[in-house]
């Protein structure tokens, strides 16, 4: 999962992509359409036989020469930002890979429901994530919030306590992506390119993961070699549909509906994700009532915070 950067090129994408509808589509069907792409990227993680850091790594260089590609040769931009934005783009790649790494980890420890459950979390960790990084006061209604997904978190654990090494690294991908996801947004209140952003982002989280290979992958670097072709197809269709065109059309669609409508769009990804995985996989049949009990809670607080949110006007 990439989310929102900035928009500057929606005339040159929409008439560049015009073989692809979603520029004539209306705005709520995108809206749900971009949510079953994310939901598709646990799916495609758990489809592959590449191990975690592999890839993460083959996603992250893909992107990159996609969004390099489209940058330099289709809109004709410049790359480079200067040094002082280039840091803090590589910076927030960093988190983004470490995120990725968590998330497929979780997917292929636990399995795709667990991961989705704790990536849940994602909007109530942004809650507390912004106030802290903008020096703003935590609302009280957060807190409840926070300690009603807490219950869901603990319901979960609790009856599938055999993926609790997976439900953790799941908790952990939400917070890093709570975490980028506002610092995100301030560099496009600064008026970034969003696929230039794309670009030295997956640069800087290629990295990340390359280095974790012979950490996690017992074949080492060796392992980045491979043949299969449906590994691959899974990869292209990570790289280029789940993360370069979906972060663009993230980008679109922030021009076109609220935050709100949004954030509260988003709660749906687990849905259709643990949905996708109960149809494909057969998850369900692992997975027992307090699972879904929590899940549920999870989801609850997640539809609750815009509407507390815009009810006390903050």
């Amino acid at each position: 999962m990439l989310w929102p950067v900035g928009v500057q090129h929606e005339d040159a994408i929409c008439h560049v992509m015009a073989t692809v509808p979603s520029c004539a589509i209306n705005p709520t069907l995108q809206l749900h359409l971009l949510m079953l792409i994310f939901a598709a990227t646990t799916i495609l993680g758990r489809l592959s036989s590449l191990s975690t850091p592999v890839l993460v790594t083959w996603r992250c260089l893909l992107a990159t020469a996609g969004a390099m590609l489209w940058v330099k040769v289709m809109s004709k931009r410049k790359l480079w930002l200067g040094r002082v934005v280039v840091g803090k783009l590589m910076g927030v790649g960093v988190l983004i890979g470490l995120h990725w790494l968590c998330l497929f980890g979780a997917v292929k420890i636990a399995n795709i429901s667990i991961a989705l459950a704790g990536l849940a979390t994602l909007s109530l960790f942004t809650a507390i994530a912004e106030p802290l990084l903008n020096r703003q006061p935590i609302k009280r209604y957060e807190v409840m919030l926070g300690l009603l997904v807490l219950g869901g978190i603990v319901l979960i654990a609790g009856a599938q306590s055999n993926y609790f090494l997976g439900l953790g690294l799941a908790l952990l991908s939400a917070l890093l992506a709570a975490v980028f996801m506002v610092i995100n947004k301030h560099m496009v209140v600064t008026g970034s390119d969003p696929l230039v952003m794309v670009f030295w982002e997956m640069m800087a989280a290629t990295v990340v993961s390359y280095f974790a290979i012979p950490i996690f992958d017992p074949s080492g670097f060796e392992a980045m070699v491979f043949t299969d072709p449906l590994d691959w197809l899974w990869l292209l269709i990570l790289a280029f549909v789940c993360t370069v065109y979906a972060q663009d059309l993230t980008n679109r669609l922030l021009r076109q509906i609220s935050a709100y409508k949004f954030n509260l769009a988003a709660n749906f990804e687990p849905v259709y994700g643990i949905a996708a995985a109960a149809l494909i996989f057969g998850e369900h049949q692992e997975l027992q009532l307090t699972f879904y009990l929590g899940a549920l809670t999870i989801l609850l607080a997640n539809f609750l915070q815009p509407r507390l949110q815009r009810r006390f006007g903050i």
